[in-house]
């Protein structure tokens, strides 16, 4: 038995309690985590219909590897991939982009373990990493090396990966151009750090709350632009000639972001949603300003990464001290501390929580 945070039912309180892990089966691993942090999709998840335990993000240490499994023994250290690609459909196999992979969250589908009164229970974001321990398939764990610490690798999964992959794989941004990143949580932190790395000029940061200036500023941000009906208006007038950033980076998934980030790009620019939306948001355009302004305006599902390719390389710019998790993290808590912390995560306030057990 390990403790682990579940969801009981939908809309219902997230609740810390014991349940009951099988031995990893053929092609699955077991591992105890170390770290895992708290995304805002791990409340976006609570409103789903599947008793599950949560969290997606996090690292630890193999315990014991199921029959058909290479590449990974008990010990090793290890980092979550939520989306692990399969490798033969269309995407994986003809296109090239493992991030667009079809049997991507099939292990959701599935229960993998159970309550102590044999009620099923489903992995959401298929790892289920706010536990003490968790059961994954294989392709859903990618080795880290020693020299990278458990609460920065546990960021390197998700957080990193996507601002990373928004920045260097999405965007393209290339060395000089300006950058404007709209929302900074964890995910806009990251990808205010990614811009940076990746040479940009002026890179302003926008958000809603003032007291979030300091922390952007420290992950690369060289302005900062309260929110406000005149965002686009103060990103231009920072911008050469007035003209708007060459990319906008959208973070926070609403629409009135969007279509900012949409207004503050240069003609001819980039404007990426990195951001996840709900179905029901809308943004509209024109058609005159759709030709008028030449801008491309594209999405954004994990960054664009392949997380098997792409982990490794954040696990050594981070080494190296190039990229830095630590910088993103405002809060540690135990896992008793995190059904109130999900609630806090709508608010304005701080960057990204982890989880340590």
């Amino acid at each position: 038995m390990v403790r682990a945070a579940v969801l009981p039912a939908v809309h219902a309180p997230l609740s810390v309690t014991t349940i009951e892990l099988p031995e990893p089966g053929p092609g699955q691993v077991r591992v105890r985590l170390a770290a895992a942090g708290v995304c805002h999709s791990d409340l976006s998840l609570s409103n789903g219909t599947l008793r599950q335990p949560v969290g997606h993000e996090g690292a630890g240490t193999v315990l014991a590897v199921g029959e058909e499994v290479t590449g990974l023994a008990p010990g090793d250290r290890v980092v979550f991939n939520w989306a692990p690609s399969c490798g033969s459909c269309h995407f994986c196999a003809r296109l090239h982009e493992p991030w667009l992979c079809v049997r991507a969250n099939e292990a959701t589908t599935a229960p993998y373990a159970h309550t102590g009164t044999g009620d099923a229970l489903y992995p959401g974001l298929s790892v289920a990493t706010f536990a003490e321990e968790t059961v994954v398939p294989a392709r859903a764990l990618i080795p880290v090396p020693d020299g990278v610490p458990f609460q920065d690798a546990a960021l390197l999964g998700c957080a990193l990966l996507t601002g990373y992959g928004a920045v260097h794989h999405s965007a393209g941004v290339r060395p000089g151009e300006s950058v404007v990143v709209l929302g900074t949580g964890g995910v806009g932190l990251a990808t205010l750090q990614a811009a940076r790395l990746a040479g940009a000029g002026r890179i302003i940061a926008v958000d809603v709350a003032e007291e979030k200036e300091e922390l952007a500023r420290s992950a690369g941000a060289t302005d900062f632009v309260l929110a406000s009906e005149r965002t686009a208006k103060d990103v231009r007038a920072l911008t050469e000639g007035g003209y708007g950033a060459d990319v906008a980076l959208e973070c926070a998934g609403r629409a009135e972001t969007i279509r900012a980030a949409w207004d503050a790009t240069r003609r001819g620019g980039r404007t990426t949603v990195v951001g996840i939306g709900g179905k029901d948001e809308r943004v509209t355009f024109s058609a005159l300003e759709i030709f008028h302004f030449a801008r491309q305006l594209r999405g954004c599902v994990y960054g664009d990464s392949d997380p098997a390719r792409d982990i490794p390389l954040l696990a050594e710019h981070n080494r190296t001290g190039h990229l830095t998790p630590s910088t993103l993290v405002t809060r540690h808590i135990t896992l008793d501390d995190l059904p109130e912390a999900l609630t806090h995560l709508d608010a304005p306030r701080g960057g990204r929580t982890v989880v340590l057990f």
